[in-house]
């Protein structure tokens, strides 16, 4: 009753691996680009018309593919909704956590966006992996860890203070000690984030403790690149307090 049955059909047909043959090579990236609109078209009422084909394109062999999908796959859980989200969309975007990091870099760009249609508690399983994020295929990529950084300062706001505590605080402390000088700066502005966190959900016990943990880290580094970092982490908007502390 939307569209006509013949052209979605047509559309479906596009991951068949003999067209990509015979017509384009590139039919089931062009493909996996349009099926956002496709399935806005659709609604969510009939996602199952669209299911097989997703998942059939997620696991394509060409990594351009699926590094389409990956940066679109936020868009599409607006679309479907937090309960098909989180049982067809999860697997899939779980999937691309673990693939090369030209189709992880996908879901690390819109990570906030997607992990915010989550239920706090599905949500709350993936601050186990974003430590996994550091780690990259190749260690001269730092884009790739500014976007992680960039997107924990985002991230924040979506767990209390004591996950923030436990599993972001590691992050932000080793994205600090970065090689590439880029990387740093945006890190010093997640550590700020970090500590305004803290307090104004009036963890202070935790704030503290972050803040005598930069000291002996930063201020108290044997080498001037962690004691120049200290003096970064003041400047980008550190709290007072910090320039009292002998």
């Amino acid at each position: 009753d939307i569209i006509p049955q013949p052209l979605l059909d047509q559309y479906l047909s596009m991951t068949d691996p003999a067209r990509a043959q015979t017509v384009d090579t590139e039919i089931a990236k062009h493909c996996a680009y349009s099926l956002p609109g496709v399935a806005l078209t659709l609604g969510r009422q009939n996602w199952h018309c669209l299911k097989d084909t997703y998942e059939t394109l997620a696991s394509d062999v060409q990594w351009k593919v699926r590094r389409t999908l990956a940066f679109s796959i936020h868009e599409l859980a607006v679309i479907l909704g937090d309960q098909l989200t989180a049982a067809d969309l999860v697997p899939i975007f779980n999937g691309f956590l673990k693939d090369l990091d030209e189709v992880r870099i996908g879901v690390l760009k819109h990570l906030y966006d997607f992990l915010k249609l989550l239920h706090a508690d599905k949500r709350r399983e993936y601050l186990y992996q974003l430590q996994e994020f550091v780690v990259t295929d190749n260690s001269r990529n730092w884009r790739f860890r500014y976007e992680l950084a960039e997107q924990l300062i985002l991230i924040l706001e979506l767990y209390n203070p004591n996950d923030v505590y436990d599993y972001l605080r590691h992050i932000a402390l080793t994205l600090c000690s970065d090689k590439v000088s880029e990387v740093r700066w945006i890190s010093f502005k997640l550590v700020v984030a970090i500590l305004q966190k803290f307090y104004t959900n009036s963890a202070n016990a935790l704030g503290l403790n972050f803040i005598n943990e930069l000291v002996v880290r930063f201020r108290h580094c044997s080498k001037w690149v962690g004691r120049q970092a200290f003096a970064f982490i003041c400047q980008v908007g550190m709290f007072s307090l910090f320039l009292c502390v002998p």
